[in-house]
């Protein structure tokens, strides 16, 4: 099995997410932005996205099966609004401040709702 990762480049941006970033929803959901993307070319064709909060600590991951030849389009936006429990935990101090660096990135550059 052979598996490969896309990983989007990381900013030298080490700024505070602004508020509107790390907001709940009125559903108490909580907003997580699209930091990893990993795929597998193998005989199960896996993505597997992970989405992380602003402040790295939470992470949700995605798992979906590529699109066959037909028109069945997924598309991946940048960020997701996640149920608290559906959330887990960080706890690699490293992997924590890339995720957070990279949820910030993509924070500043789409809105939650936009394709990537």
């Amino acid at each position: 099995m052979h598996v490969g990762h896309l990983r989007f480049g990381m900013s030298e941006q080490t700024d505070t997410p602004t508020a509107d970033t790390t907001a709940a929803t009125d559903d108490g959901a909580v907003r997580a932005w699209l930091v990893e993307r990993t795929y597998s070319d193998d005989e199960q064709n896996i993505i597997i996205l992970v989405y992380a909060t602003p402040d790295g600590r939470r992470y949700f991951r995605k798992e979906r099966a590529l699109t066959s030849f037909t028109n069945d389009v997924r598309e991946t936006t940048a960020a997701v609004d996640v149920p608290p429990n559906n959330l887990g935990s960080v706890t690699d101090p490293e992997e924590r401040e890339r995720y957070a660096t990279e949820a910030a990135r993509m924070a500043d550059a789409y809105d939650p709702d936009e394709t990537v």
